[in-house]
């Protein structure tokens, strides 16, 4: 007699299709980290070198985490938290696996707090742009409607709520009604912004050297810290160990091809990146401002570029329309754990557990609101040497980048390498012969010494 399937797995409560699920893990793995980090990073160690080191980490650390964590969301069909309980009773292994599934909860609660008020600036500035705020503005003037948004608690607690209300209203809705509706129509709009942004980037003057700058590596460059960078952000550009791929592959059907899948979901991913350095960088390098300005590069030195060039007030309004779409898919699929473990764990309807999780997001990400303005000079562990100087936004992105996130990755790819049987495990991840055994030894010894490497690192 078969096993029964897991709960989604019975339920109409699947993705309607293979392009459905990559769309939405590619929602989940394209957001701020692709279109902010990704070109800042390019530019601050050293441009086509660093791409190359990237790449290389993309396929040996991130897809078999990814892969990874799609099979277990797929094998336990729950959330992270049921499914880690069912696997470990199904597989014979230890209870204390069951901390992935913990983990992938807190993390991604986490990761949208801070990030749903990072969302909020990107509705801000898509009305700013729209508006024309930035048409003819000096550094001066762009620098001081950042820091001023920044220093006022209200507004920022304004578009953190905004952000939140879009998010949990998309995710209220369902699966099919709400989160794949959702993809089908951001995403390929995401591209289309995308593609119509470096089209307006290659009349800059300077696509050229852009392209030199991003595709022609000069290793001389190249630091140890930036492969470190390349490699860190390659471990976790993907949405991967915060229990997002677990919960989305909770609603895989079983014929789809998890290897092949992943593989798209990878490269799709990459490529939003290598186009998002295409569309900036022109504009950059054009209007002679800074390749490696730092995090600001996006909300102050790009709407600088924007305000000094021809169709910028356009073209503004439509980076900020990208970078929000990408803000809100990744958004929806953090708040996806939450919602689908108090659904199982308080048997509440999914728009209850969707306010509820959103509700306490909300309330933590106030304290990364108030982190810019009334709470910038508290630091909660300044006590504690390692913590001095960080404030409750700091301490937070610290423990769910650093910690939470690198420790999930690293727990998945063990817990399937070697915790789970290998009986019917290819069959599972899609991958036969010697693409298997490959594969199992770069999940059981490559990606985990990567993993390890980040971690270790940004602990020091």
């Amino acid at each position: 007699m078969s096993e029964p399937a897991p709960p989604h797995q019975q339920a109409n409560s699947l993705w309607t299709s293979r392009m459905a699920f990559i769309l939405a893990a590619v929602g989940s793995a394209v957001g701020l980290g692709n279109i902010w980090k990704f070109p800042y990073i390019t530019g601050e160690n050293g441009g086509g070198a660093f791409v190359l080191v990237y790449l290389a980490c993309i396929f040996l650390i991130g897809l078999p985490v990814l892969i990874a964590e799609t099979l277990i969301g797929r094998r336990g069909g729950q959330s992270p938290v049921a499914t880690m309980r069912t696997l470990t009773r199904t597989e014979g292994a230890s209870k204390g696996w069951r901390i992935i599934g913990w983990n992938g909860v807190f993390a991604a609660s986490l990761v949208l707090s801070f990030y749903a008020v990072i969302g909020g600036w990107a509705l801000v500035y898509v009305g700013k742009a729209a508006f024309g705020l930035f048409v003819g503005a000096d550094a001066e003037t762009v620098g001081a409607q950042f820091d001023t948004l920044l220093s006022n608690p209200w507004e920022l607690l304004l578009w953190h709520t905004a952000f939140m209300v879009i998010v949990v209203f998309i995710v209220a809705r369902g699966i099919r009604a709400g989160l794949e509706k959702a993809v089908k129509m951001l995403m390929p709009l995401l591209f289309v912004l995308l593609i119509v942004m470096v089209l307006y980037a290659m009349t800059s003057g300077s696509f050229g050297r852009a392209v030199d700058f991003m595709f022609s590596p000069d290793f001389s460059r190249l630091t140890t810290e930036g492969v470190l960078v390349a490699l860190g952000h390659a471990a976790f550009t993907l949405s991967v160990g915060i229990g997002t791929l677990m919960a989305y592959g909770s609603y895989l059907p079983k014929h789809i091809n998890i290897a092949r899948t992943s593989v798209s979901i990878a490269v799709m991913d990459t490529c939003v990146a290598l186009l998002a350095g295409l569309a900036i960088f022109p504009l950059v390098f054009a209007n002679g401002l800074e390749a490696d300005a730092g995090p600001g590069l996006i909300f102050v030195t790009l709407p600088l570029a924007f305000g000094q060039m021809s169709g910028g007030l356009i073209f503004g309004t439509l980076f900020f329309a990208l970078l929000l779409v990408a803000a809100i898919t990744s958004a929806i699929s953090m708040l996806e754990p939450v919602v689908e473990w108090l659904e199982e764990r308080k048997g509440t309807t999914r728009v209850k557990s969707a306010m509820t999780g959103g509700f306490a997001v909300w309330l933590v990400g106030i304290g990364t609101v108030l982190s810019f303005n009334l709470w910038s000079n508290i630091y909660p562990l300044g006590f504690i040497g390692f913590f001095e100087g960080k404030t409750v936004f700091e301490l937070i992105d610290f423990l769910a980048s650093n910690i939470l996130m690198p420790l999930g990755g690293l727990a998945i790819v063990l817990f399937v390498g070697w915790a789970v049987r290998r009986e019917g495990l290819a069959e599972d991840i899609g991958l036969q012969g010697g693409l298997f055994r490959a594969f199992m030894v770069v999940l059981k010894f490559v990606t985990p010494a990567g993993i390890a490497v980040v971690f270790l690192y940004n602990l020091i």
